[in-house]
């Protein structure tokens, strides 16, 4: 798997972005700009709201920050894995039988 990169949009463009959803629709908004619809509709729905596009107490993300949340991911992975190992011997030995 290849890292995500988290992109930063501006409050410009998240402005620009909300008015062009607004007038060509989410999706085709979405398609244009080349972003998430999910994305899109919640820079919308926080306008309609009256709330901010950005959040200030938003902090910056540390290299050690998205490094554990890898590690953590890889960790969860080679559990899932384990458990599958695990209930493939179980699910064989009841076979040989």
């Amino acid at each position: 798997m290849y890292p995500r990169t988290r992109r930063n949009y501006t409050d410009e463009f998240k402005t620009q972005a909300v008015a062009l959803a607004e007038s060509v629709g989410r999706t085709e908004a979405a398609r244009q700009l080349e972003m998430s619809v999910k994305t899109l509709d919640n820079w919308v729905d926080a306008t309609r709201k009256g709330l901010p596009l950005s959040s200030p107490e938003r902090k910056t993300i540390t290299k050690e920050d998205s490094e554990l949340a890898r590690l953590r991911a890889e960790i969860a992975e080679l559990k899932m894995e384990r458990e599958i190992l695990k209930k493939a011997a179980v699910f064989f030995a009841k076979e040989s039988r």
